[in-house]
């Protein structure tokens, strides 16, 4: 299965960039009072619709999404193409933005600045014990880059199932940070091993990312960052 993922630094609030923002979406960025919010938001969308105009074979500029919520009916949910089966994902980090697309199921990606510590409140808060064992005699720094793989990847699956945190932290485990990704275990019934597949991604210094899709065949990532040219 072919995942495209497309990363960005933040979009200046430009009119070349703006135009591509329907009325809803642009309410949702003048809502935004910090500069670096409203931005991180206008490139997600930016990039969204660059990257659906790119698989769907259209025109930038003619690309609509529908982002009401399927709980209360607000535009904050996942965007989608009306009319179209491509499944989209956004996420972003610090100053990094990323958007994975693909066809007809379920897809999650999660992007974090990784040079934050990881304290031990936190690593319990979100790893199994299986994961916590595996981080035992690692340095500090050792210790954050690996906690970091796991969270990402705990995001990315928890984004894909739609559900979020209402999916316990502790109740996934994954195989070793050194790994390849693979969902080992779950006890949540919204996450079957069997059909999950993910992606660890290279995403750029300073920041882990993953991708996550709800499927039984394997994934072929392609993964770019992305320069507007307009």
């Amino acid at each position: 299965m072919e995942i495209a993922v497309r990363w960005s630094r933040p979009l200046p609030n430009e009119e070349r960039f703006l135009r591509l923002l329907d009325d809803v979406e642009l309410g949702r960025h003048e809502a935004y009072r910090q500069e670096a919010d409203k931005r991180r938001f206008l490139t997600g969308r930016v990039l969204a619709k660059t990257l659906a105009a790119e698989r769907l074979g259209l025109d930038v500029e003619t690309v609509r999404f529908d982002a009401t919520c399927e709980d209360c009916g607000k535009p904050h949910g996942r965007p989608r193409v009306p009319g179209s089966d491509l499944t989209l994902t956004i996420s972003h980090s610090g100053d990094l933005i990323g958007v994975a697309a693909t066809d007809g199921v379920p897809i999650g990606l999660d992007v974090e600045t990784a040079t934050r510590r990881a304290d031990d409140s936190l690593i319990d808060y979100a790893l199994s014990p299986v994961e916590q064992k595996a981080l035992a005699g690692l340095t500090a720094e050792e210790r954050t880059a690996a906690f970091f793989v796991y969270w990402t990847r705990k995001e990315a699956v928890m984004k894909a199932t739609g559900k979020g945190l209402k999916i316990p932290l502790q109740s996934i485990t994954f195989s070793g940070h050194d790994e390849p990704a693979r969902l080992v275990s779950s006890d949540d019934a919204a996450l079957d091993p069997a059909l999950t597949r993910l992606a660890d991604l290279e995403a750029t210094e300073g920041y882990r990312a993953a991708v996550a899709v709800l499927t039984t065949e394997d994934l072929q990532v392609s993964e770019h960052f992305w320069t507007p040219e307009f």
